[in-house]
Order: C-alpha cells, then structure tokens, then sequence
C-alpha cells in the first residue's frame, strides 16, 4: 500500500494561532491557514526558519495548546486536549535529575496506571533499543549530552505512540553525536523495529530532513504557513553521496532561500517563479537580522574561494552553520542585490562582487545605495528624522512602529539591524544613552539630494 492510500493518523484543517501583544495593541499571528496530515507508515519533516511556528504547530498537533482557529483530527477524531497518540521527544532533554535513568523511562507509564512489573519490563527493553543496557541505574548527571537524549527517546519509546513527535532532538548535541543518533533513529526506522507507526520531525536542518523524511513539509514565516512539500523519491537508506539526494537538497535550499518560489512535491527541473509580496508599511517587512559585517564577510569568503563555496550546502558545511545562521546572511546579500540564489548555488552580482572587493568608502557608498534602493524602512526613517526641525527623533517612535506588526523581542531585534545598516551607510546616527536619532552633521546638500 502507498502512502498516499494509507490512512490519516493526524489531520490539521486550516489552523490559525495567534498570541496577543502587549498592551493591548492587538494579535501576532503565529499560524496561518495550516493544513496538512500525517499518515500511517512515513517520516514527514516540518521543516521552517526561525519565525515559522514550527514548534508551535507540534504543540497544537500534540494537544498541549488549542488553535485559535480550525481544528485537529487525530485517529478521525476531534483533538480536544492532550493527543493520547503522540509521545514527544523535545530539543532539550527535560530529564528528571533526582530520578533514574529507568525512573524517567518509566514516567509516562507511571502516570497510565501501568502496574509496576509491566512497566519496569517495557522500560528496560526500551532502554536497550537506544542503546542504555546497563545504565538503568545511573541519574542523569552521570550521562553525556547524548545519552540524556537517549533516555528522551526511551521515554517515548516505551509508550508506543501512533505518531512519535522530535521536536529538533539532535539540535542540542554536538555533531558528532548528532550524526550518530541521527543514524541509529535512522536504523530502527529502516529495519522496522521502531515502536511508532509514523514519525513528525521538526528541524531547521535541510540534510537532516531529506535524509529522515518520506515528505518534506516547508513552512513560511511571519506568519507559518505551509508552502509546499517535497517528496523524497529515493530508496531506504537515503544515500547522501546520491546526485538525487544532492539536488534534493539544493532545491530545497533554493526554495528556502526564495521565500515567494512556488514549492513542488515533485521536484525535476530548476525553480522559478519568483513573486515578491508587497506590504503597506516598510516596518511590517521584515528584515534579516544579520551585520554588515556578516554581509561582507561571506561575499569576501565566496570571491576569495569560489569553487568551494557557491554551493550553499558545502559553504554551510564549510563555516559550520546551521540553516538558521547561514539564510539570514543570504537573505540580507539578496535583498540587496549582492547575490543571487539559482538551483542551490550563490552567485555574487557585479555589483556584490564590488562591494566585496572595493575599499571600505566605496563599499559604504555602494551599500548606502543598495538599502536606499531595497530596503524601505530605511528610507523611512530617514525621511522621519529630515522633517523634524532637530533632525532627530527617539528611538520609541520607531519602535512602537514595529511593535504595531511584531512582538516586543522582534521589534527590538528590527531595530538593532535597521540602526546597524544605517550606521554604516553613514545614513543617520544612534545615541544609545539618550535613545535617539539623529542625522548627521556631515549630511551636505549634495549628499542629502543623492539620497533622496
């Protein structure tokens, strides 16, 4: 039987969350419209960026947090509360120090009522799936990184979940570890030996994802929404030395570095398609939270060493960065115009290429010229600080201007990259003790009708 005839274990219909701001200035929607399932016998990835509600989705699906609207649907039936066919492996380890390591293995049993024997025989065979044999009586100070996120998946193992939940479980190892748990997971899946019948995997890393997963769900960001999926037409194991496991992941590359490209389950061409969405005020637009510095490092790094680094997989491989490290700094050479991004490779534009090379006046004459041209918050704020008389303006105006659009945290993060970028595009100044702006005294008329 297929996937697609199999039946549904968990059905989301046209989820919204959203979370109220502060002071009553309104919603911050989180979710979107989501809709998607997870069948019985595959490994789906939800796979997004920061901002993309991953989390929160696993939650709603999980039954821990309601939706605002829509439903859940698990095992046909409406989710109200907790999902009693989930169990969840969490990004931290969330052990219990004062218990043992079979103590915590045995919790969600405990609170079922299950007698003592039943469970502590359930608990010492799911110890010994991960590998544990022997450490029953060990507390979790004893343990590695690793092995506390062994006990993770014993206790949700020993459940015997319909769907197991990871929310980034290897995220908080160091790679080695990482790798090699990822692999085992992997292992029990592929021999049929895993104790759920379908797994859910949120991760914001592209290889994990396309080497774990059956389909690969993406997700946009402010506000999550789903864009598409990707199938994973490859054979079990899923070689990662394979050219289609390679243009699988440039592709999806691509696509998370074009956020307005269309999303094909059946990925056999190049992308295209790209459209760019259009918003009535530049500070609901969110910007990259990403240096100057971290802009023109990496244009250098790819002028410097262009064979090995275009290939965005092999340069995040290279600087040793996850996704959500790496695509803000894309994101920013895109958005002006630095670089552009085609079938997973980064290409600098001419005019990316100068800014890489040239002296550092130029390359803030350049960069003035790029943010002016994309980036319109920039040129709002400078606008706002030309037609006070003073020339300056407190840096709460600003701010309640993102808050209107995004979370306090957010808009304080806008904020600190707004006055980065216009700082060194000598555009305004920033007194940090008086929490102003103002324009520089060095604005001449020529520079002021340049800049316009």
């Amino acid at each position: 039987m297929t996937i697609a005839n199999k039946a549904s274990f968990i059905t989301v219909e046209n989820v919204h969350k959203h979370f109220p701001l502060p002071e009553g200035k309104g919603e911050f929607t989180v979710l979107s419209d989501v809709s998607l399932e997870v069948k019985s016998g595959e490994v789906v990835a939800l796979l997004g960026r920061s901002g993309s509600g991953k989390s929160t989705l696993l939650r709603i699906m999980a039954g821990l947090i309601p939706p605002s609207q829509g439903r859940v649907l698990s095992s046909g039936k409406l989710l109200r509360g907790a999902n009693n066919d989930v169990a969840m492996v969490f990004q931290s380890f969330a052990l219990l120090p004062w218990l043992t390591v079979q103590e915590n293995v045995e919790l969600g049993l405990e609170a079922q009522g299950v007698p003592r024997e039943k469970r502590r025989k359930q608990a010492l065979s799911a110890i010994d799936l991960v590998g544990l044999d022997g450490f029953e009586s060990a507390y979790p100070k004893e343990l590695s990184g690793g092995m506390k996120q062994r006990v993770g998946f014993a206790r949700a193992f020993v459940l015997e979940p319909k769907v197991l939940f990871m929310d980034e479980p290897f995220s908080a190892l160091d790679v080695l570890t990482s790798e090699n748990l990822r692999g085992e997971i992997d292992d029990l899946w592929n021999n049929q030996t895993f104790p759920s019948q379908s797994i859910l995997i949120v991760t914001h890393n592209i290889e994990e994802a396309v080497f774990l997963a059956d389909r690969v769900v993406i997700l946009g960001a402010n506000p999550g929404r789903v864009r598409g999926e990707v199938i994973i037409d490859m054979p079990r194991p899923h070689d990662r030395n394979s050219d289609r496991f390679k243009y699988l992941v440039d592709y999806i590359y691509t696509a998370m570095t074009n956020p307005e490209i269309e999303v094909s389950q059946g990925v056999a061409g190049s992308v295209s398609g790209v459209s760019e969405r259009k918003s009535r005020s530049p500070y609901a637009r969110l910007l990259p939270h990403v240096g100057v510095g971290g802009i023109s490092g990496l244009l250098e790094l790819i002028v410097e060493q262009p064979e090995s680094t275009d290939d965005i997989p092999h340069l995040a491989e290279r600087l040793q960065l996850e996704v959500d490290d790496l695509l803000p700094i894309l994101d920013a050479a895109l958005l002006l115009d630095f670089a552009t991004v085609s079938e997973g490779d980064v290409k600098l534009t001419a005019i990316g290429q100068d800014f890489a090379t040239t002296t550092i006046l130029r390359s803030k004459d350049l960069f003035r010229q790029q943010v002016l041209a994309h980036v319109p918050v920039l040129g709002s704020v400078l606008q706002t600080l030309r037609e006070k008389k003073n020339s300056s303006m407190r840096a709460g105006f600003f701010l309640d201007l993102w808050d209107e659009h995004f979370p306090h945290a957010e808009a304080e993060r806008q904020f600190a990259t707004t006055i980065d970028w216009g700082r060194y595009a000598e555009l305004f100044e920033y007194d940090a003790g008086e929490e102003r702006l103002y324009l520089p005294e060095t604005q001449t008329p020529e520079f002021s009708a340049n800049v316009k």
